[in-house]
């Protein structure tokens, strides 16, 4: 599955965050009820399905997952293919760029957090460079130079330090997560610092608008990949699934092996 269609269905929209973890404390509450659960199956191939899917709220989980897609094809395609036509490439580009700077101090701390210094040390450079000469992230400079984007969160620190993933979760606005990554995502808030824009000479109408601009600019970019997974897919549920966990996995498979020195190739 392309990345962006799983940044897409895995990052929630920014400006919905209090209505996000009212809805996640709700999700959890509902999964305490038994009956909204699967129980293991007796049968030992079944069973080896059941664990390899890790998700055994899969009933009001398919239900979210519906919730979201009703949104999708009622509000959200639309707007999207709205947005495609009426906003050029490079405009798009730059809204992305500058959603990528702005998430760089989280990537920091997971980095630091995930005792991995030559990555931190990348992504505080991106951030950097792209704040100053990429005039406030509109650009990637970083990239050019020899800092390419990666991705880190608070999530994959938690995975390296060895918490379970625990059961999996599909939450509207969220998208695929777990328990894990929901904690992740919370603790993720609290390390970006547009989160923390006062009132005043209009910083406050900058962070709505780098939040709503950078939450349509991410589903415009995966419109093709949704629509092309609901045509191709018999499950596309279960396609979104088994792809985000491949692709988490992968992502936490990245970090724990990356092993270089602190210091730059060059520097030597």
């Amino acid at each position: 599955m392309n990345i962006r269609l799983l940044r897409c269905i895995g990052k929630p929209s920014f400006f919905a965050t209090k209505r996000w973890i009212a809805g996640t404390l709700a999700l959890f509450s509902l999964t305490a009820c038994s009956s909204l659960s699967n129980p293991p199956p007796t049968d030992p191939d079944d069973l080896a399905d059941y664990k390899a899917a890790n998700d055994p709220y899969e009933p009001v989980n398919r239900k979210m997952y519906d919730v979201q897609m009703w949104a999708y094809h009622k509000a959200l395609r639309p707007i999207s293919k709205a947005w495609i036509w009426a906003v050029p490439r490079p405009v798009r580009d730059s809204i992305d760029n500058l959603n990528q700077t702005w998430r760089e101090p989280a990537v920091f701390f997971s980095d630091v957090g995930a005792g991995k210094p030559r990555r931190a040390g990348d992504s505080f450079m991106r951030f950097t460079i792209n704040m100053s000469a990429g005039v406030a992230g509109l650009f990637d400079v970083a990239s050019l130079v020899g800092y390419p984007q990666h991705e880190s969160d608070p999530g994959m620190t938690l995975a390296n330090w060895g918490v379970s993933s625990g059961p999996y979760l599909f939450i509207p606005l969220v998208g695929p997560s777990s328990f894990r990554d929901a904690g992740g995502y919370v603790i993720a808030q609290g390390l970006s610092p547009i989160n923390y824009v006062p009132r005043g000479y209009g910083l406050l109408t900058f962070n709505w608008a780098y939040n709503i601009l950078g939450t349509m600019d991410g589903l415009a970019e995966s419109t093709d990949q949704i629509d092309h997974v609901e045509q191709d897919s018999l499950d596309p549920y279960s396609y979104i699934r088994s792809a985000w966990q491949q692709n988490r996995q992968s992502q936490i498979e990245t970090l724990n092996a990356d092993h270089r020195a602190t210091t730059p190739d060059w520097y030597h």
